[in-house]
Protein backbone atom coordinates (compact mmCIF):
# COMPACT_ATOMS: atom_id res chain seq x y z
CA UNK A 1 0.00 0.00 0.00
CA UNK A 2 1.39 3.50 -0.59
CA UNK A 3 1.40 6.51 1.34
CA UNK A 4 -0.92 9.24 0.02
CA UNK A 5 -1.52 13.22 0.72
CA UNK A 6 -5.16 13.12 2.49
CA UNK A 7 -5.40 17.08 2.92
CA UNK A 8 -3.02 19.51 2.86
CA UNK A 9 -2.80 22.58 4.67
CA UNK A 10 -1.49 26.45 4.94
CA UNK A 11 -1.56 29.48 7.06
CA UNK A 12 -0.47 32.95 7.10
CA UNK A 13 -0.04 35.41 10.00
CA UNK A 14 -2.97 37.54 8.49
CA UNK A 15 -5.16 35.01 7.14
CA UNK A 16 -8.99 35.22 8.82
CA UNK A 17 -8.93 32.00 11.14
CA UNK A 18 -12.36 30.28 11.30
CA UNK A 19 -13.19 29.45 14.25
CA UNK A 20 -13.60 25.52 14.77
CA UNK A 21 -14.17 25.25 18.30
CA UNK A 22 -9.90 23.95 19.06
CA UNK A 23 -7.84 24.87 21.21
CA UNK A 24 -5.38 28.23 20.80
CA UNK A 25 -3.93 28.66 23.55
CA UNK A 26 -1.84 31.64 21.96
CA UNK A 27 -4.76 33.85 21.08
CA UNK A 28 -4.47 37.27 22.84
CA UNK A 29 -6.95 38.28 25.69
CA UNK A 30 -9.79 40.39 23.62
CA UNK A 31 -9.73 42.72 26.59
CA UNK A 32 -5.80 43.78 24.99
CA UNK A 33 -5.19 47.00 23.53
CA UNK A 34 -4.78 47.62 20.69
CA UNK A 35 -0.88 47.55 20.32
CA UNK A 36 -1.36 44.50 22.48
CA UNK A 37 -4.11 43.18 20.07
CA UNK A 38 -1.72 42.17 17.31
CA UNK A 39 1.20 39.78 18.79
CA UNK A 40 3.83 38.36 16.45
CA UNK A 41 3.84 35.60 14.58
CA UNK A 42 3.74 32.36 15.86
CA UNK A 43 5.10 29.00 14.49
CA UNK A 44 3.40 27.07 17.10
CA UNK A 45 -0.53 29.30 16.14
CA UNK A 46 0.71 29.06 12.16
CA UNK A 47 1.43 25.21 12.50
CA UNK A 48 -1.69 24.54 14.58
CA UNK A 49 -3.86 26.64 12.40
CA UNK A 50 -2.21 24.61 8.94
CA UNK A 51 -3.03 21.45 11.26
CA UNK A 52 -6.61 22.01 11.93
CA UNK A 53 -7.24 23.43 8.25
CA UNK A 54 -6.11 19.31 7.22
CA UNK A 55 -8.17 18.20 9.67
CA UNK A 56 -11.39 20.59 8.53
CA UNK A 57 -10.99 19.07 5.15
CA UNK A 58 -11.08 15.34 5.88
CA UNK A 59 -13.60 16.00 8.76
CA UNK A 60 -11.39 13.90 11.20
CA UNK A 61 -11.08 14.67 15.11
CA UNK A 62 -7.74 15.60 15.92
CA UNK A 63 -7.55 12.13 18.31
CA UNK A 64 -7.23 10.35 14.56
CA UNK A 65 -3.99 11.49 14.35
CA UNK A 66 -0.76 9.12 15.96
CA UNK A 67 2.17 10.70 15.07
CA UNK A 68 2.89 14.60 14.38
CA UNK A 69 6.11 15.83 13.01
CA UNK A 70 7.06 19.34 13.05
CA UNK A 71 9.89 20.24 10.78
CA UNK A 72 9.93 23.82 10.85
CA UNK A 73 13.60 25.84 11.70
CA UNK A 74 12.91 29.89 12.58
CA UNK A 75 10.43 30.21 15.91
CA UNK A 76 9.64 32.74 17.44
CA UNK A 77 12.03 34.24 20.48
CA UNK A 78 14.29 31.61 19.08
CA UNK A 79 12.26 28.82 20.92
CA UNK A 80 14.35 25.77 21.26
CA UNK A 81 13.15 23.99 24.20
CA UNK A 82 11.00 21.86 24.51
CA UNK A 83 10.27 20.56 21.65
CA UNK A 84 7.75 22.74 19.38
CA UNK A 85 5.77 19.95 18.10
CA UNK A 86 5.03 18.82 21.15
CA UNK A 87 3.02 22.65 21.14
CA UNK A 88 1.61 22.23 18.01
CA UNK A 89 0.23 18.96 19.56
CA UNK A 90 -1.78 20.75 22.18
CA UNK A 91 -2.40 23.70 19.92
CA UNK A 92 -4.12 21.01 17.68
CA UNK A 93 -5.70 19.28 20.73
CA UNK A 94 -3.82 15.73 19.65
CA UNK A 95 -3.94 13.14 22.35
CA UNK A 96 -4.58 15.80 25.52
CA UNK A 97 -6.40 13.21 27.94
CA UNK A 98 -6.02 9.71 28.38
CA UNK A 99 -9.34 9.39 29.96
CA UNK A 100 -10.74 11.05 27.09
CA UNK A 101 -8.82 9.82 24.06
CA UNK A 102 -6.72 6.58 25.27
CA UNK A 103 -5.32 5.99 22.09
CA UNK A 104 -1.62 7.67 22.52
CA UNK A 105 -0.44 10.47 20.61
CA UNK A 106 3.18 11.35 19.67
CA UNK A 107 5.06 13.90 18.28
CA UNK A 108 8.72 15.01 17.73
CA UNK A 109 10.60 17.96 15.81
CA UNK A 110 12.82 16.68 12.77
CA UNK A 111 14.83 19.73 11.45
CA UNK A 112 16.45 19.14 8.04
CA UNK A 113 15.78 23.13 6.87
CA UNK A 114 13.95 23.01 3.44
CA UNK A 115 14.14 19.24 2.88
CA UNK A 116 12.49 18.57 6.28
CA UNK A 117 8.82 17.86 4.35
CA UNK A 118 10.41 15.21 2.35
CA UNK A 119 12.35 13.92 5.52
CA UNK A 120 8.83 13.24 7.29
CA UNK A 121 7.69 11.75 4.14
CA UNK A 122 10.52 9.07 4.69
CA UNK A 123 9.57 8.64 8.09
CA UNK A 124 6.20 8.05 7.54
CA UNK A 125 6.21 5.46 5.27
CA UNK A 126 8.18 3.80 7.78
CA UNK A 127 5.82 4.07 10.38
CA UNK A 128 2.52 3.44 8.22
CA UNK A 129 4.12 0.20 6.74
CA UNK A 130 5.22 -1.28 10.02
CA UNK A 131 1.44 -0.67 11.39
CA UNK A 132 2.57 1.87 14.39
CA UNK A 133 0.21 4.82 13.18
CA UNK A 134 -3.03 4.69 11.13
CA UNK A 135 -2.32 8.94 10.03
CA UNK A 136 0.56 10.80 10.45
CA UNK A 137 0.74 14.69 10.24
CA UNK A 138 3.60 16.81 9.19
CA UNK A 139 3.81 20.39 9.97
CA UNK A 140 6.19 23.15 8.81
CA UNK A 141 6.34 26.81 10.13
CA UNK A 142 8.63 29.20 10.18
CA UNK A 143 8.56 33.02 11.98
CA UNK A 144 11.05 35.14 12.35
CA UNK A 145 12.51 35.28 15.63
CA UNK A 146 11.19 39.18 16.20
CA UNK A 147 7.45 38.22 15.14
CA UNK A 148 7.48 39.63 11.49
CA UNK A 149 9.54 38.85 9.21
CA UNK A 150 8.46 42.30 7.00
CA UNK A 151 10.12 44.38 9.15
CA UNK A 152 13.40 42.53 8.58
CA UNK A 153 14.48 43.46 4.62
CA UNK A 154 17.80 41.65 5.49
CA UNK A 155 15.83 37.73 6.37
CA UNK A 156 14.85 36.13 3.41
CA UNK A 157 11.81 33.94 4.53
CA UNK A 158 8.45 34.52 4.59
CA UNK A 159 6.03 33.85 8.12
CA UNK A 160 4.27 31.01 6.87
CA UNK A 161 2.98 27.48 7.93
CA UNK A 162 1.96 24.49 5.93
CA UNK A 163 0.65 21.02 6.65
CA UNK A 164 0.07 17.65 5.19
CA UNK A 165 -2.49 14.70 6.32
CA UNK A 166 -0.78 11.61 5.37
CA UNK A 167 -2.26 7.39 5.68
CA UNK A 168 -1.91 4.68 3.67
CA UNK A 169 -3.91 3.98 0.57
CA UNK A 170 -5.53 0.56 -0.83
CA UNK A 171 -4.34 1.58 -4.26
CA UNK A 172 -0.70 0.18 -4.20
CA UNK A 173 0.11 2.22 -7.13
CA UNK A 174 -0.68 5.38 -5.42
CA UNK A 175 1.10 7.60 -2.99
CA UNK A 176 5.00 8.61 -2.82
CA UNK A 177 7.89 6.95 -4.42
CA UNK A 178 10.97 6.37 -2.37
CA UNK A 179 12.70 9.48 -1.12
CA UNK A 180 16.43 10.24 -2.26
CA UNK A 181 18.62 12.77 -0.96
CA UNK A 182 21.27 14.56 -2.91
CA UNK A 183 24.57 16.76 -1.56
CA UNK A 184 26.73 19.25 -3.69
CA UNK A 185 30.72 19.48 -3.20
CA UNK A 186 32.30 22.13 -1.67
CA UNK A 187 31.91 24.83 1.26
CA UNK A 188 28.05 25.70 2.72
CA UNK A 189 26.45 27.96 0.89
CA UNK A 190 23.60 29.23 3.45
CA UNK A 191 24.21 29.70 7.27
CA UNK A 192 21.32 30.80 10.03
CA UNK A 193 22.49 31.19 13.15
CA UNK A 194 22.69 33.26 16.60
CA UNK A 195 25.41 35.82 16.92
CA UNK A 196 26.09 35.26 20.98
CA UNK A 197 28.95 37.45 20.87
CA UNK A 198 26.69 40.66 19.26
CA UNK A 199 22.97 39.81 20.37
CA UNK A 200 22.74 42.24 23.27
CA UNK A 201 19.72 42.43 25.12
CA UNK A 202 17.64 41.64 22.19
CA UNK A 203 18.89 38.91 21.17
CA UNK A 204 15.80 36.54 21.40
CA UNK A 205 14.49 38.44 18.32
CA UNK A 206 17.45 38.45 16.26
CA UNK A 207 19.00 35.76 13.79
CA UNK A 208 21.79 36.22 11.06
CA UNK A 209 21.54 34.28 7.74
CA UNK A 210 24.06 34.38 5.70
CA UNK A 211 23.96 32.92 1.53
CA UNK A 212 26.74 32.68 -0.31
CA UNK A 213 26.52 34.86 -4.01
CA UNK A 214 25.77 32.15 -5.88
CA UNK A 215 23.78 30.59 -3.51
CA UNK A 216 20.74 30.47 -5.77
CA UNK A 217 22.95 29.10 -9.10
CA UNK A 218 24.01 26.30 -6.74
CA UNK A 219 20.91 25.56 -5.47
CA UNK A 220 19.17 25.03 -9.12
CA UNK A 221 21.85 22.98 -10.43
CA UNK A 222 21.69 20.64 -7.82
CA UNK A 223 17.80 20.61 -8.20
CA UNK A 224 18.09 20.09 -11.94
CA UNK A 225 21.16 16.96 -10.94
CA UNK A 226 18.37 15.59 -8.15
CA UNK A 227 15.66 15.64 -10.92
CA UNK A 228 17.78 13.51 -13.56
CA UNK A 229 19.19 11.30 -11.13
CA UNK A 230 15.94 10.44 -9.39
CA UNK A 231 14.43 10.07 -13.04
CA UNK A 232 16.68 7.45 -14.23
CA UNK A 233 17.06 6.10 -11.00
CA UNK A 234 13.55 4.81 -10.89
CA UNK A 235 11.98 4.81 -14.71
CA UNK A 236 10.17 8.12 -14.07
CA UNK A 237 9.43 9.69 -17.24
CA UNK A 238 9.73 13.32 -16.89
CA UNK A 239 6.99 14.29 -19.80
CA UNK A 240 4.19 12.51 -17.91
CA UNK A 241 5.57 14.37 -14.51
CA UNK A 242 4.61 17.57 -12.79
CA UNK A 243 8.00 18.65 -11.09
CA UNK A 244 7.05 20.39 -8.10
CA UNK A 245 10.67 22.11 -7.12
CA UNK A 246 12.43 25.40 -5.93
CA UNK A 247 10.99 28.21 -7.49
CA UNK A 248 7.34 27.21 -8.18
CA UNK A 249 5.57 27.33 -4.63
CA UNK A 250 6.23 30.96 -4.93
CA UNK A 251 3.73 31.72 -7.30
CA UNK A 252 0.96 30.43 -4.22
CA UNK A 253 2.51 33.29 -1.54
CA UNK A 254 -0.65 34.97 -0.64
CA UNK A 255 -0.87 38.08 -1.31
CA UNK A 256 1.15 41.05 0.45
CA UNK A 257 3.12 37.95 1.76
CA UNK A 258 7.14 39.02 1.03
CA UNK A 259 10.19 36.76 1.20
CA UNK A 260 10.50 32.87 0.29
CA UNK A 261 8.48 29.60 1.73
CA UNK A 262 10.85 27.54 3.23
CA UNK A 263 10.18 24.05 4.90
CA UNK A 264 6.46 25.09 3.85
CA UNK A 265 7.37 25.09 0.62
CA UNK A 266 6.38 21.86 -0.92
CA UNK A 267 2.86 22.17 0.47
CA UNK A 268 2.41 25.31 -1.31
CA UNK A 269 3.76 23.78 -4.44
CA UNK A 270 0.88 20.85 -4.04
CA UNK A 271 -1.49 23.18 -3.68
CA UNK A 272 -0.61 25.38 -6.21
CA UNK A 273 -0.60 22.69 -8.40
CA UNK A 274 -3.48 21.42 -7.45
CA UNK A 275 -5.86 24.73 -7.85
CA UNK A 276 -4.05 24.78 -11.26
CA UNK A 277 -5.38 21.67 -12.33
CA UNK A 278 -2.90 18.44 -13.19
CA UNK A 279 -2.37 18.23 -16.58
CA UNK A 280 -4.14 15.93 -18.90
CA UNK A 281 -1.04 13.83 -19.71
CA UNK A 282 0.61 14.07 -16.34
CA UNK A 283 -0.09 11.36 -14.19
CA UNK A 284 2.74 11.93 -10.96
CA UNK A 285 4.26 14.52 -9.25
CA UNK A 286 7.67 14.91 -8.32
CA UNK A 287 8.59 16.62 -5.40
CA UNK A 288 12.20 18.52 -5.23
CA UNK A 289 13.38 20.17 -2.00
CA UNK A 290 16.71 22.00 -1.97
CA UNK A 291 18.25 23.71 0.49
CA UNK A 292 21.36 25.13 2.89
CA UNK A 293 24.35 22.88 2.04
CA UNK A 294 23.30 23.04 -0.65
CA UNK A 295 21.40 19.73 -0.64
CA UNK A 296 18.28 18.21 -2.30
CA UNK A 297 15.85 15.55 -1.86
CA UNK A 298 13.41 14.09 -4.20
CA UNK A 299 10.09 12.00 -3.96
CA UNK A 300 7.68 11.31 -6.53
CA UNK A 301 4.26 10.86 -6.04
CA UNK A 302 1.14 9.61 -7.64
CA UNK A 303 -2.29 10.57 -6.86
CA UNK A 304 -5.33 8.02 -6.71
CA UNK A 305 -6.92 6.99 -9.68
CA UNK A 306 -3.73 8.73 -12.16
Amino acid sequence: MGMIITAAGTATVDAHVPDTGAPDTHAPDPRATNAQATPGASSVVLAGRAARDCLDQTGLSPSAVGVLVNVGVYRESNTFEPALAALVQKEVGISLDYLVDPAAGFSFDLMNGACGVLNAVQVGQALLATGSTERLLVTAADVHPGGDARRDPDYPYADLAGALLLERSADPEAGFGPVRHYTADGPSDTEGYLDTAGMGAEGRTLITVRRSPDHDRRRAELAATAVADYAAAYGLDLDRTLVIGPGTEADALPPGETGEPHTAAPVLGYLHALAAGLPEDCDQLLFVTAGAGPSAACASYRPEGR
